[in-house]
């Protein structure tokens, strides 16, 4: 998936979605999480390799870096124990939960993170919840921090994406964005929350993660598309619009008929919009920076239409979901 010609890319919502499902969940393979063969340690030590210095990883949560013989396990009898394997989607909370025992979901590479022991410890299997600054507990949960939230988010929502199934086995394991983070369900998936497409749009892709990536591919055999884009979360689900890395998705529109918005530029701080073709399900407005400053859940509509109004002046993306996608338009108020 490292080039945009590797999916169908005109598709939005959850037709992209599934088909990014294909994508990655197509001939993989497993490593095992601890063997005398290569096992999840050897891949961390490559994936989460310091990327100033290559004697060292990069530590999730606290950004340390660590000399890789420093592992908790792994046969070190040798040097001090400070670094093991931290799960991001907790094995606790998929259903069923990762199990560790054979090579499967609990060993997939893109929920494994190089993380301190204690902060492993007191991260444990905590929801993850906004904040702000350092890493660290917020009430019963937990915040990665602001250098680490949009790793975090993209994990999960490869882990949504990669692990779908109805949870009756490891075959069918379920790992949902709901029962990992606290926020509100968006509108077209109600296993998303608005919490991780923010954090993905705040938190640009690292050089960490952008490393990561090509080793996964190389011994797992698929990426983390959310990395390789973080726009692709956008056009799956909407919210704040995160960093088109590609330059060309852009926001394009499901269909040129599909919705009338008028008039352009709008007057009087209004807008309005009318669809016969589909059932809008949410509205949102966002400035040019990604803020979100409205946003209304199955809007009312009056003779086919919805207004919106009272609206401040200035250049906004106004994005629409309904049952076919998301389509955005950029719009002055007046």
């Amino acid at each position: 998936l490292n080039a945009p010609n590797a999916v169908d890319f005109s598709l939005n919502g959850m037709a992209l979605k599934n088909a990014l499902i294909a994508k990655i969940s197509n001939n993989t393979t497993a490593l095992p999480y601890s063997s005398s063969s290569f096992d999840t340690w050897d891949a961390l030590m490559l994936t989460d390799e310091d990327p100033n210095n290559s004697l060292n990883v990069l530590l999730i949560y606290n950004s340390q870096s660590e000399p890789k013989t420093n592992t908790v396990g792994n046969g070190n009898n040798s040097f001090p124990a400070v670094w093991n394997r931290e799960h991001v989607f907790p094995k606790s909370l998929a259903s069923p939960a990762l199990e560790t025992g054979n090579p499967g979901p609990g060993t997939d590479i893109h929920n494994l993170r190089a993380a301190k022991e204690s902060v492993n410890s007191a991260r444990g299997s905590l929801k993850f919840a906004a904040g702000s600054g350092n890493s660290g507990p917020v009430g019963s949960n937990w915040y990665p921090g602001d250098e680490w939230k949009g790793d975090v988010a993209r994990i999960i929502m490869y882990m949504y994406l990669r692990y779908d199934g109805n949870g009756s086995s490891i075959t069918e394991t379920q790992c949902l964005p709901t029962v990992v983070g606290v926020g509100n369900v968006v509108a077209n998936d109600p296993n998303m929350i608005d919490l991780f497409l923010q954090w993905n749009a705040e938190d640009p892709v690292s050089d960490i993660e952008r490393q990561r990536n090509p080793v996964s591919e190389d011994k797992q055999n698929n990426r983390n598309p959310f990395i390789d884009n973080p726009f692709l979360a956008t056009k799956i689900w909407g919210g704040p619009p995160a960093e088109d890395v590609w330059g060309t998705l852009g926001v394009d529109e499901i269909a040129q008929n599909t919705f009338s918005i008028y008039p352009i530029p709008a007057n009087e701080h209004k807008i309005f919009i009318r669809s016969t073709a589909a059932i809008i399900k949410q509205v949102a407005l966002f400035t040019m920076t990604g803020q979100q400053i409205l946003s209304e859940n199955n809007p009312q509509k009056n003779n086919n239409q919805i207004v919106l109004d009272n609206l401040p002046s200035g250049f906004y993306v106004l994005k629409i979901h309904s049952e076919k996608g998301i389509t955005s338009k950029k719009v002055l108020i007046n």
